[in-house]
C-alpha cells in the first residue's frame, strides 16, 4: 500500500515533542476505572484471510489510523504475516516481521517471567514481601507481596503518575533516568489501599518485580532476561535499552497530529524511565515466539504456572485487548467470542502492542499498530482495533 495521503512525517516541533512527553506518561499510567467489555452476542462465521487483510487496510485508511500495522497468526509451525500501510512513511516500505519496535507493556510479561522463573528454582517466593528482599524501600510497602506485585493488586503508588516524573519527561523526553532509583518518585507516599484489597494497574509494579529479582540473585535484570527469557525461548532481537535509539531496521512509531498529520515519535522518548515496566524492544518475529512460550508454559513448572493461571475478574491491561479481560500473575486472559487466549497489552508514544497465545502455546497472535491508543488516548480507534483483534483471535481459534 502506497504511503498515507498527507505524506511524509514531519519532524517533531516542540509542542509536539512536549504532546508525546505528555502521552508517555498517560501510557505508563494505567487506570482501571471501567467495567469490562462483554464479549459480543453474536457469533458470525470465522473471518477469512481477504477479511483480515480488508480490515487492517481500513484501519490504515481511516483518518486517526495507524500508518502502518502488522499481525502474526501462528498455528504450530504455520504462520501467517498480515499487514498493511507503511512500516517508514519517508521510504514507504512495508511492515516487516522482523523490524524492531517498542513493545511497551508487553515488557510486563517478561518481568513476570523472570520473576516466575525464579520462583521455580527457589530463588523468591510468591509470598515473599518487598520488606524481606527490599527491605531500603518505603516501611509502609514492606507487606506487599511479589504475588501481589504480579497481579497488580499491591497499592504502590505509580512513580509515573507523580509530578515529579511527569516534569521531567514533559522538560526532557529523551532524559536519561536511573532506571533502578524510579521509586523514588513516589518514595515518600503510603500505599493507594490495603495490599491484596483490590486491583490498580501500577507501573511501580514491574520495578519493583525487577528489583526483587536482582536482589534475590545478585545479578543485573538485563542478564536475567538474557539468561532466563531470551535464550531459552531464542530471541535473538529482543533487548532492554537504556536510550531513544532503535536499532535498524524499525517499524516508526507515530502521533497523528489532527492539521499536520503524522509525527514521527519513534525515538521521542528514553526508554530509561520505562525500564522493566515497558522498555523493552523487540520485533513481531520474536515477540511470537516469546508469548508462545510464555503462555504456553515453557518458562515454568505448572506448580508454579497454577499460581500464574488464577484470575481477577474484569481486571483491564492497558490497554484493553479483545474482548472480557481478567488479569493473573504478569498474564491477562482474554475471552472473546470464539474462546480464550493469554498474553498481555501496550501502549506508548508510536505503539499499541497485543500478545496473546491459546494455553498450551501452539497458537498465537501478535498485533502491532503504528501509533498510541488507550481509554483516554484516542478510545474510539482502541475500541475499533479490539474488534479486529477479536477478529484475528477467531480466525486463529476456529482453524
Amino acid at each position: 500500500m502506497s504511503p498515507r495521503p498527507y505524506g511524509h512525517a514531519r519532524r517533531i516541533r516542540p509542542s509536539l515533542r512536549l504532546a508525546a512527553a505528555t502521552a508517555v506518561c498517560g501510557a505508563l499510567l494505567g487506570v482501571c476505572v471501567l467495567p469490562a467489555q462483554a464479549a459480543a452476542d453474536r457469533n458470525p462465521p470465522s473471518p477469512t484471510a481477504a477479511d483480515l487483510r480488508r480490515e487492517l487496510r481500513e484501519l490504515v485508511d481511516s483518518p486517526d489510523g495507524p500508518p502502518g500495522v502488522i499481525a502474526v497468526l501462528q498455528d504450530g509451525d504455520r504462520k501467517e504475516v498480515y499487514r498493511a500501510g507503511v512500516a517508514d512513511l519517508e521510504s514507504g516500505r512495508p511492515p516487516s516481521a522482523t523490524d524492531h519496535m517498542r513493545i511497551a507493556s508487553v515488557a510486563k510479561a517478561f518481568s513476570g517471567a523472570v520473576a516466575l522463573s525464579l520462583v521455580d528454582r527457589g530463588r523468591l517466593d510468591l509470598d515473599a514481601t518487598i520488606g524481606e528482599v527490599l527491605p531500603d524501600q518505603p516501611t509502609a510497602w514492606h507487606e506487599v507481596t511479589l504475588r501481589q506485585l504480579l497481579n497488580h493488586t499491591s497499592g504502590l503508588p505509580d512513580y509515573s503518575a507523580s509530578q515529579g516524573f511527569v516534569d521531567i519527561v514533559s522538560a526532557d523526553p529523551r532524559h536519561h533516568f536511573d532506571s533502578r532509583r524510579l521509586l523514588e518518585f513516589v518514595a515518600g507516599e503510603d500505599l493507594e489501599f490495603r495490599p491484596g484489597s483490590r486491583y490498580l494497574y501500577s507501573n511501580s509494579d514491574n520495578i519493583a518485580v525487577a528489583l526483587m529479582a536482582e536482589a534475590a540473585t545478585g545479578r543485573r535484570y538485563e542478564t536475567l532476561l538474557r539468561e532466563l527469557v531470551y535464550r531459552p525461548l531464542g530471541l535473538t532481537a529482543t533487548s532492554l535499552p537504556q536510550g531513544y535509539r532503535l536499532p535498524e531496521p524499525f517499524l516508526h512509531g507515530y502521533q497523528i497530529d489532527p492539521q499536520d498529520g503524522p509525527v514521527d515519535v519513534s525515538e521521542a522518548v528514553s526508554a530509561s524511565g520505562a525500564w522493566a515496566a515497558g522498555g523493552i524492544v523487540s520485533t513481531p518475529k520474536d515477540l511470537t515466539a516469546f508469548i508462545r512460550g510464555y503462555a504456553g508454559g515453557a518458562l515454568i513448572s505448572e506448580r508454579t504456572r497454577r499460581q500464574q493461571f488464577r484470575f481477577i475478574p474484569g481486571a483491564l491491561s492497558q490497554p484493553p485487548g479483545p474482548g472480557r479481560t481478567e488479569a493473573g500473575l504478569a498474564v491477562y486472559r482474554y475471552t472473546t467470542r470464539c474462546g480464550k487466549v493469554y498474553g498481555h497489552t501496550g501502549n506508548t508514544p508510536g505503539y499499541t502492542q497485543l500478545a496473546a497465545a491459546t494455553a498450551d502455546g501452539s497458537r498465537s497472535l501478535t498485533f502491532t499498530i503504528t501509533t498510541q491508543t488507550s481509554l483516554t488516548n484516542n478510545p474510539e480507534l482502541l475500541a475499533r482495533v479490539r474488534a479486529v483483534q477479536e477478529d484475528f483471535v477467531c480466525a486463529l481459534l476456529r482453524r
